[in-house]
């Protein structure tokens, strides 16, 4: 089975139809450089760009860099803030031609996206315990599971570490910004390993985003992280797969909620309930939360 994914990131925003039976892209992914500012309406003109290339007309899952609960965005940190408070589902739905053009749009977080990818398909498959996926990049994005079950919208990259938001020390665009070589870039990312380290102990860290395919570079280098660290195998297609299976998710779950939002993606299958390849994901995890006040980009 296809479903189409879209990855909205801080640079980029990349799309492809996805093959559910192998986690895998059917086709190489189309990409354009996201938009300055990247405000919402011209962000759906590219994600309708990404589709369009394909001339795809079906469901399509889509991730966004922030907090997303029932299709609307709450935050905004590496993006426009004119998308905190937007029902960005119904833009981008409306945008690729509504229900009727056929091109329904699931909307979450872009790293919980990647996470459920990696869970079903790549480095977490079969994991239990507490594994937290991080993905690299722009920001720093996290998807944590316990068991095979994901708590959405987690945005660890804005912990507070020595006094800085830790995505702005700690990503690959902070590396590339200060030109800092792997040694002192590992040295910031064990430091922010640890501190993610004693909050949840976790078994797995897996490090995904673009710098994932460079991972011999880094990874040698973080020492005294009791928890095994891998790089993420489906690299920085995670977050297209991703996408899809939960546009997958949505269209085959029950009737939306009372409140008229879809039903939350679902968490990737464990070792205790894993299913045959291709027959969709787990059933969908609780609801999530608004971002609480006081995060760096709640309230403007």
């Amino acid at each position: 089975m296809r479903v189409f994914g879209v990855d909205i990131g801080g640079s980029g925003i990349k799309g492809a139809p996805v093959d559910l039976e192998r986690g895998d892209l059917a086709d190489d992914r189309y990409k354009v450089l996201t938009p300055h500012p990247a405000t919402p309406e011209a962000v759906a003109d590219c994600v309708k760009q990404v589709v369009d290339h394909f001339e795809w007309s079906g469901p399509v899952g889509a991730t966004f860099p922030g907090v997303v609960t029932g299709g609307t965005t709450r935050t905004a940190a590496n993006v426009d803030p004119g998308w905190i408070g937007t029902d960005a589902a119904a833009l981008l739905t409306g945008r690729l031609g509504g229900e009727s053009g056929g091109c329904p749009v699931t909307l979450l977080n872009d790293a919980d996206a990647a996470g459920l990818a990696e869970m079903s398909f790549g480095a977490g498959r079969d994991r239990t315990g507490t594994v937290i996926v991080l993905t690299f990049g722009t920001g720093i994005g996290s998807a944590v599971f316990r068991d095979g079950r994901l708590v959405p919208n987690t945005e660890l990259g804005h912990l507070e570490l020595h006094g800085h938001d830790a995505e702005k020390r700690a990503s690959t665009k902070a590396k590339e910004d200060e030109e800092l070589d792997w040694q002192h870039w590992a040295h910031r990312v064990q430091r922010y390993l640890a501190h993610v380290e004693m909050l949840f102990s976790p078994e797995l860290f897996v490090i995904g985003g673009g710098v994932s395919r460079k991972a011999e570079k880094f990874l040698p280098l973080l020492e005294g992280i009791r928890a095994e660290i891998v790089p993420a195998q489906l690299q920085n297609s995670a977050g297209i797969v991703g996408a899809a299976m939960a546009a997958q998710a949505a269209r085959t779950a029950g009737p939306a909620a009372a409140d008229g939002s879809p039903a939350p993606p679902a968490a990737a299958p464990g070792p205790q309930s894993a299913r045959p390849a291709g027959s969709g994901p787990a059933r969908g995890a609780g609801p999530a939360v608004d971002s609480p006040v006081g995060w760096p980009d709640a309230g403007r």
